[in-house]
């Protein structure tokens, strides 16, 4: 059967319908994923084409996935990192929703006190366990979609809910009847997707969502749940591990619209951001992120690196605030007490601080030389120095001239006498084995004392 595809506007074959295998032993792919080696990656050398759709957008799961990987946060911690969220994803909602825990008593204050706040972005979402009590409760509290748990690997069918692919599908379709029934938008979290037969369960299961959805008139998202972080982003690369073949195939042999797709995926192979920035490349309109990456054992991709990556793909912002980021890092150390590493692309105090006296140099010259962009004003955190036993006479006059917020025309060179003392200084803390970085504190004190009322800071 040909039919015009409304995205390619092609003649293209839609004879290929893919029944459910009810296997009666599970598809574990054991020559991908033997548990005593490292998973493999295989090529089929099929390529998939780049659709990027006409709208992308970023979603937000920390206070759901990055929830259940921290101390859990209070009501008034909540409803900051809700407000944070709006200001960062701008007026246009690039930050578009963000899901929550309904359970308890807290969850539900914590909702209703971001719902007062009258935000459009991002909407308020929720997560729970497939029951029509739970439905009800969505319901009642105004929520207008709620993610569902839909695991759709051997491993999770057959290992932990012991049922077969048949008896699990039924048992997914009637709860998806029921969130139905409630009036409510299913997003069906496709989980463990990278070590799932795809097209003996998948795919026959998306099938028979789409069309419960035409009967209920109400659409249904499909989050596909790169668990374990097995998706790779290589575009000739085997089916389950393929991040575009999976994409492409829940499109292409599904009929899920891109705005019904969404990513997220888990940084256990250091994939996490490749991962989803492919996700979007080749047709899903979400991908599903939380800040910092705070999540389950290695964490979710991190919010703020895919608003630069949006930045990056799209040619601008769209009216995301960059600045905010800084503001919630500061908040999840400050009102958090949450440690972030401090090589952290972004948010770490290292990110974009150099100890080596020949980098610190260049950026004396031109902080173009060795800084990624201009870090004060997309982040509010300007290139800094740190000194240590490497840091030169450069490194010094640099720290200098930025502690003390110096003018051009009052900028130390690095042939300064105050820059060689304190180097002379530095040298012999070191020769005397310490082994730490020098205190911002440790160098006004000593620049006061060989030069007092030189510098004042603001």
């Amino acid at each position: 059967m040909l039919e015009i595809s409304s995205k390619t506007n092609l003649l293209e074959q839609k004879s290929y319908k893919y029944s459910l295998q009810d296997v009666a032993e599970p598809n574990l792919h054991r020559d991908v994923y033997s548990y005593g080696t490292i998973p493999k990656v295989a090529f089929n050398h099929r390529r998939v084409p780049m659709a990027m759709p006409e709208e992308i957008w970023i979603t937000d799961t920390s206070l759901r996935d990055g929830q259940q990987s921290v101390e859990p946060y209070t009501v008034d911690q909540i409803v900051n990192i809700y407000k944070l969220l709006n200001k960062l994803g701008g007026p246009y909602g690039i930050i578009r929703q963000t899901e929550f825990f309904i359970y308890s008593k807290k969850d539900r204050e914590a909702i209703e006190k971001c719902m007062s706040l009258d935000y459009k972005f991002p909407e308020i979402t929720s997560w729970i366990r497939a029951s029509k009590e739970d439905f009800k409760l969505v319901k009642d509290l105004g929520i207008k979609e709620t993610g569902i748990l839909v695991s759709c690997s051997d491993y999770h069918i057959f290992k932990k809910m012991k049922m077969s692919r048949s008896q699990c599908l039924d048992y997914y379709l009637g709860t998806v009847k029921d969130a139905f029934n409630a009036g409510v938008v299913p997003r069906c979290h496709l989980e463990d997707i990278t070590r799932a037969d795809f097209y003996g369960f998948v795919v026959p299961f998306v099938n028979e969502l789409q069309a419960l959805s035409r009967e209920a008139g109400i659409p249904v998202k499909i989050r596909a749940c790169d668990t374990m972080g097995y998706g790779v982003p290589y575009t000739e690369a085997a089916m389950p591990r393929s991040v575009a073949g999976i994409i492409y195939g829940l499109q292409h042999y599904a009929d899920v619209p891109s705005e019904c797709l969404e990513w997220h995926g888990h940084n256990d192979f250091y994939k996490a951001v490749a991962n989803a920035s492919t996700a979007w490349l080749y047709g899903a309109c979400a991908v599903n992120c939380s800040l910092l990456g705070i999540g389950e054992r290695t964490g979710n991709v991190p919010l703020e690196a895919m608003v630069f990556e949006y930045a990056s793909l799209r040619g601008s912002l769209d009216g995301m605030d960059t600045t905010v980021i800084t503001e919630i890092a500061d908040f999840f150390k400050k009102d958090v007490g949450y440690d972030i590493p401090p090589m952290t692309p972004y948010v770490g105090t290292a990110f974009n601080v150099t100890r080596a006296g020949i980098h610190a140099d260049g950026l004396m010259k031109d902080e173009e030389i060795y800084t990624i962009f201009d870090t004060k004003k997309i982040l509010n955190k300007p290139a800094t120095v740190q000194i240590s036993k490497t840091s030169g006479l450069a490194g010094i006059a640099y720290w200098v001239n930025q502690t003390y917020n110096l003018p051009d025309e009052e900028k130390l060179d690095k042939r300064d006498p105050l820059v060689v003392a304190l180097k002379e200084w530095i040298d012999e803390q070191y020769e005397n084995e310490r082994q730490t970085a020098m205190t911002d504190k440790e160098m006004d004190e000593k620049i006061q004392e060989l030069a007092p009322g030189r510098f004042h800071k603001d």
